[in-house]
């Protein structure tokens, strides 16, 4: 039987416990999990893709089945780069979910062997996105309950060195 391989897609900016609860389930679904880190300059975002990409190795490395790549470019041409024919998305609220169906239907057009998977986030993590959380870092409020240790300690490092080069 050929090994299922699923693709995570996203910013991540930063990785949120929310997206770990989507990688931990998402791994019930495949034999491999791609973390995809999109590289989308347009999102502006408040770590470079190097880092990201390393915060989340960090979270993620006692899945021995877990990859985490930067990407750029049409995600379907990614997916197929890697012979995977299953995309993750996770979702909080029902905002995410009509931009993610619309992404979806369109993606199927692109791609017509590639499905998506709709996962919803637990409870208590769904009203909470990475924008709000850089927000209540940068002002110095406590992030605990949404990120790990070690991404709060790299969201501190990162408002303390932008505040000295101001």
């Amino acid at each position: 039987m050929a090994k299922r391989i699923g693709v995570y897609p996203g910013t991540f900016d930063p990785i949120t416990r929310g997206h770990i609860d989507i990688i931990e389930r998402g791994l019930t679904l495949v034999d491999e999990l791609i973390v995809a880190v999109a590289t989308n300059p347009a999102k502006e975002p408040l770590f470079m893709v190097e880092e990201r990409v390393a915060m989340i190795e960090k979270e993620v490395e006692k899945y021995k089945s877990v990859r985490v790549e930067p990407f750029d470019g049409l995600l379907m041409q990614y997916v197929l780069s890697k012979k995977s024919s299953i995309v993750i998305r996770g979702l909080r609220v029902m905002s995410d979910f009509e931009y993610e169906f619309q992404m979806a239907l369109t993606n199927r057009k692109i791609s017509p062997g590639v499905e998506t998977v709709f996962m919803m986030t637990r409870d208590d993590f769904a009203p909470v996105s990475s924008r709000f959380i850089k927000e209540i870092a940068r002002l110095d409020g406590d992030v605990g309950h949404f990120v790990t240790p070690s991404v709060r300690r790299q969201l501190k490092k990162k408002y303390k060195s932008m505040e000295k080069s101001r």
